[in-house]
């Protein structure tokens, strides 16, 4: 019997030691050392998006390869085997300066790389080069307006791209990977520039957006935190996203809702005063100090929240414990039974419905907190 409980003894102590192994071997296969490199490629790509933004689009839409970048990948020829759609703009079959009749010269053919949810296409835009057969003026229609001049992709595509990217949270070498399962060589460095060259095009409608947020007389605000990577040290930061809400439906307003997002690298209280700038009026918010500043500074009329309240609230549970907690919530409670009431009515109803309810639930409330307190 000792021999087989020394057995049984020696055999849970190899199973542990090999169960630890295991775990180390999957940390060291699965860890975050194996996403190394797919955070180098973020910050590359991140880098090279910001870069694009910032440049001007080409002129000379058959400027010589051989003069790009070295890191620049050559621009190839689309796939044979897509489908293609193609459109004749004709410049007519009359000459505009003499009326005489018009002869074809020759093509000009444009492709660009378009995406219809579920396959690529190939859209063809075919220009004939016509010449008056009395006059000899040359005439030719116009190529329509793209999206990025002398690009090949359509805005279609470049929608896709970017939904991947932001709203689906799909880096752009992964993008580029899924593109070449259907046969479309899409170098990452030029789904990055063309992420660049879109965004820049978003800008106005970015600055639309804000500009009607801020007009509103009320902004609900509030920030979130997002991680960072960090160039160079593999690592990240915690950085942040600010959302300004402008919401006129509870109280009856006629303004379109919109939100409005800021980044910054921080939470220093100096960014919403730089985003707010413009702004005067109400604000919604929590009892962050950065938010209150703005009220101190005369740019906000009023902060409508309920720091004070939740930081006796808070006391009261450290002292006291949760049934004392409980009930500060069911008093609480009420105040958002009168909101969901009102919500959608007039301004004036509104008042008067709260100076009706809300008043004396907050009123009691107060002198509850501070009975506890004590």
């Amino acid at each position: 019997m000792a021999s087989l409980a020394s057995e049984v003894k020696s055999q849970a102590v190899l199973i542990e030691k090999l169960q630890h192994q295991l775990a180390g071997m999957r940390q060291h296969r699965f860890g975050s050392r194996s996403e190394a490199l797919d955070q180098l490629a973020l910050t590359l790509e991140d880098e090279e998006i910001a870069a694009s933004a910032q440049e001007p689009a080409s002129d000379d839409a058959n400027a010589d390869q051989s003069a790009a970048p070295k890191d620049k990948p050559k621009r190839k020829p689309l796939p044979g085997h897509l489908p293609r759609n193609e459109t004749t703009l004709s410049p007519g079959d009359a000459c505009g300066e003499c009326g005489g009749a018009l002869k074809t010269l020759g093509d000009d053919v444009t492709e660009e790389l378009e995406y219809v949810p579920g396959r690529f296409v190939v859209n063809r835009i075919v220009r004939p080069r016509m010449a008056c057969t009395c006059c000899e003026t040359f005439h030719q229609a116009a190529l329509p307006s793209r999206p990025i001049e002398h690009g090949r992709p359509g805005p279609g595509l470049l929608a896709h791209v970017l939904v991947n990217k932001y709203a689906d949270h799909s880096p752009l070498y992964r993008q580029s990977q899924i593109f070449q399962r259907e046969g479309i060589d899409l170098d990452r460095s030029t789904l990055a520039d063309w992420v660049g060259k879109s965004t820049a095009l978003l800008e106005p409608l970015a600055d639309a957006v804000a500009r009607h947020v801020l007009k509103g007389q009320a902004l609900f605000a509030d920030d979130t935190p997002v991680k960072m990577l960090t160039p160079g040290s593999g690592k990240t930061r915690t950085a942040r996203l600010w959302a300004y809400v402008r919401d006129e439906r509870p109280w009856a307003g006629e303004a379109h809702p919109a939100a409005w997002y800021q980044f910054s690298s921080d939470r220093k209280g100096v960014r919403p005063r730089e985003h707010l700038a413009d702004f005067t009026g109400f604000m919604h918010a929590d009892g962050y100090a950065g938010f209150n500043d703005l009220y101190r500074t005369g740019k906000v009329t009023e902060v409508a929240c309920m720091a004070h309240i939740r930081r006796k609230f808070v006391d009261i549970h450290k002292a006291q414990g949760s049934a004392i907690a409980e009930e500060a919530i069911k008093r609480i409670a009420t105040l958002y039974g009168v909101e969901k009431e009102v919500r959608g009515q007039s301004p004036d109803q509104r008042v008067k419905i709260r100076q009706r309810q809300s008043k004396p639930i907050f009123d009691d409330l107060e002198s509850w907190l501070h009975a506890q307190l004590t």
